[in-house]
């Protein structure tokens, strides 16, 4: 099959877009209000886009409670959400009034941020750090504001759980990464396995 996404027509019974883009990471984004207002909330459209330096992005789909507390502050944090904590995780993405703390609500350890103001979960097996390098709203091809917020952010600092490290690596069997698949599907990976890049050949 084959469609045209200006006008959606699929024929299938939903759309089948995020469900082609996956897995993607989740990220936990922790954040702080100018006013003190705690926030703690899910993104799916998150990804590490640079290792020199580290970098990550978030993308809200509108002007949320995380966007309004980066804009406002410039700062926030990112937990990783192992399998353990999906339940917990989708309830930080139930749509509280601003100011309700999201870890209340979960049942989550707020912990402090060393290099930023900004909280994180105390439970995640790991968590970074993030200073503010840009915020966009990108445009469609007509020129029309997306209506998408993104956040890209540079990471001052990374905790890591001690007994989720193993023989020198973050133990993905213990961690079990949680990832977003389309629809209302999730998945963990927790089964990997290993490829080495291939050299180039001498000729």
């Amino acid at each position: 099959m084959f469609y045209e996404t200006a006008g959606n027509v699929h024929g299938l019974a939903h759309d089948p877009f995020k469900a082609i883009v996956s897995p993607r990471p989740i990220g936990w984004i922790g954040s702080k209000g100018r006013d003190g207002s705690v926030n703690l909330a899910p993104y799916s459209y998150f990804n590490a886009i640079s290792d020199h330096p580290k970098m990550v992005m978030f993308a809200s789909s509108g002007r949320k409670d995380s966007v309004r507390n980066v804009e406002e502050t410039g700062v926030f944090t990112t937990s990783m959400v192992g399998r353990e904590l999906a339940e917990k995780m989708n309830l930080t993405s139930a749509p509280v009034p601003y100011g309700e703390s999201e870890f209340k609500l979960a049942g989550l350890s707020m912990m402090q941020g060393r290099l930023v103001d900004a909280p994180y979960v105390g439970e995640a097996h790991a968590a970074l750090e993030c200073k503010v390098l840009d915020i966009l709203e990108p445009k469609a091809l007509d020129g029309t504001p997306s209506g998408s917020f993104v956040v890209i952010g540079q990471v001052l600092g990374i905790h890591i759980d001690d007994q989720a490290i193993a023989e020198g690596r973050l133990d993905m069997k213990a961690v079990a990464p949680l990832a977003r698949l389309g629809y209302m599907d999730y998945a963990d990976a927790a089964d990997t396995f290993e490829m080495l890049r291939p050299s180039r050949s001498a000729r």
